[in-house]
C-alpha cells in the first residue's frame, strides 16, 4: 500500500489534539475536498475506514 502524508499531517495532529482549534477545524473542512485525503481514505481497509468515519465524523466516500 502506498504511503500518504495524511497519516502524519500536522493539521490532522492539531485536530486530534483539539478539534475545536482553528487549525483543527481547518483540517476537518479541508478533508471534504482534498484529493490526497480521498486517495488515502479509499485505499484503507473497511475497518480503518469505519474508525476514520467515527473519529472524524466523516461521511463522504
Amino acid at each position: 500500500m502506498p504511503q500518504y502524508p495524511c497519516e502524519n499531517c500536522k493539521l490532522r495532529a492539531h485536530y486530534d489534539k483539539n478539534a475545536k482549534s482553528f487549525m483543527g477545524r481547518l483540517w476537518r473542512w479541508h478533508i471534504n475536498f482534498c484529493p490526497g485525503f480521498k486517495a488515502y481514505f479509499t485505499h484503507q481497509d473497511e475497518e480503518t475506514k469505519t474508525s476514520i468515519r467515527e473519529k472524524y465524523d466523516f461521511k463522504k466516500y
